[in-house]
């Protein structure tokens, strides 16, 4: 089953939009990657320090580079990979820079993502002890 990106009225497909429901999988790769990175070693990266499986159809795995103006996206469509890059002129991703861990994106979060929001929460629940 092949991802299918919406098509958009200039007829060109785009990323931003796909529908996230029909990835298998969204995982963001925190930290920084090299994005002279290919395909090859990105598949390594993903496959020899985080242990996921790789070959799962619709998967979509997300880096970035020193730049949070451009990531990549490396995606496994069953019969091959799909290498995605993709650099906004203007703005930039929210990017989780203090960890080398993977995490699973909800479709909700690679919504707020690909339009530049955090993927975190910025007002967290917190258990006060006194009320002043």
């Amino acid at each position: 089953r092949r991802t299918h990106y919406p098509v958009s009225k200039g007829g060109t497909q785009c990323i931003r939009d796909a529908k996230p429901e029909s990835f298998s999988g969204i995982y963001i790769v925190c930290g920084r990657t090299d994005m002279r990175y290919g395909m090859d070693t990105l598949a390594a990266i993903i496959e020899n320090r985080y242990h996921l499986p790789l070959f799962v159809p619709n998967t979509l795995f997300l880096f970035c580079g020193g730049k949070s103006s451009k990531i990549k996206g490396l995606l496994w469509e069953g019969d091959g990979f799909l290498l995605l890059t993709k650099r906004v002129e203007e703005g930039r991703f929210t990017w989780p820079r203090s960890s080398e861990e993977v995490r699973s994106l909800s479709p909700e979060q690679f919504h707020w993502f690909m339009q530049g929001f955090s993927i975190d929460p910025l007002i967290k629940d917190t258990n006060p002890k006194r009320s002043a």
